[in-house]
């Protein structure tokens, strides 16, 4: 998979086709949640795109600090399901976690997760600091990560 960091104003009509496509068909299709994806913060975020043979396969956006939480955050953390036996979901925020390295100079970042997934933000090095809550009607959880700047 190849890895492409973009700003919102980087972005190609095709490639934000693409990326709100693959939003759409993981968390509105494929988890059955009727939510707002176009929530107005793309412009303001860094995409992270993931492709594989000209196709968008994976994908996250983040904020510096101050944008969506007090921290630096990723959200939108998405893999095609066809694509998800690959560890994409590694490679894409591993990537992203760089990224937020290399825009905003900072390796304390917030995620808003869901439930199911926290064993692999935890390989990931976060660390849930909230009790659950509910978005948009799935179970998500609160972690942080830190680490040293290298």
């Amino acid at each position: 998979m190849k890895i492409n960091v973009k700003t919102f104003e980087q972005l190609a009509n095709k490639e934000l086709y693409e990326i709100l496509q693959l939003r759409s068909e993981v968390f509105v299709v494929e988890q059955d949640c009727v939510y707002q994806d176009i929530d107005g913060k793309d412009d303001k975020g860094l995409h992270i795109i993931g492709s594989k043979e000209g196709e968008i396969v994976a994908y996250t956006r983040c904020f510096k600090p101050g944008d969506y939480f007090k921290e630096a955050s990723i959200g939108r953390v998405v893999v095609k399901k066809s694509q998800r036996k690959y560890k994409f979901g590694n490679d894409i925020m591993n990537a992203s976690i760089e990224a937020i390295k290399n825009h905003y100079n900072t390796s304390l970042i917030k995620i808003s997760a869901q439930c199911y997934l926290d064993k692999f933000y935890t390989n990931l090095g976060f660390k849930a600091i909230e009790e659950g809550y509910l978005e948009d009607g799935i179970p998500h959880i609160a972690m942080i990560k830190s680490g040293e700047l290298s």
